[in-house]
């Protein structure tokens, strides 16, 4: 699976980082490499904690294989 990722440069120093595709999915990190495996922890907790979801709103199955 390959979700795009916003990285943004904090005023205070550092990175943060959101996942659009998952909503409330966002991670900070000190440096870029430490973004990026905080990025990768964030992304799987929140696919392990999201409940199942059969029918969006528009009505249409979403299906995904992780």
């Amino acid at each position: 699976m390959k979700l795009k990722a916003i990285i943004n440069e904090a005023e205070e120093g550092g990175f943060w980082a959101e996942v659009p595709a998952l909503p409330g999915c966002f991670t900070q990190g000190e440096t870029l490499k430490e973004l990026e495996a905080n990025l990768h922890e964030a992304i799987e907790g929140w696919l392990l904690a999201a409940e199942p979801v059969d029918e969006i709103a528009s009505g249409r199955i979403l299906e995904a294989a992780v």
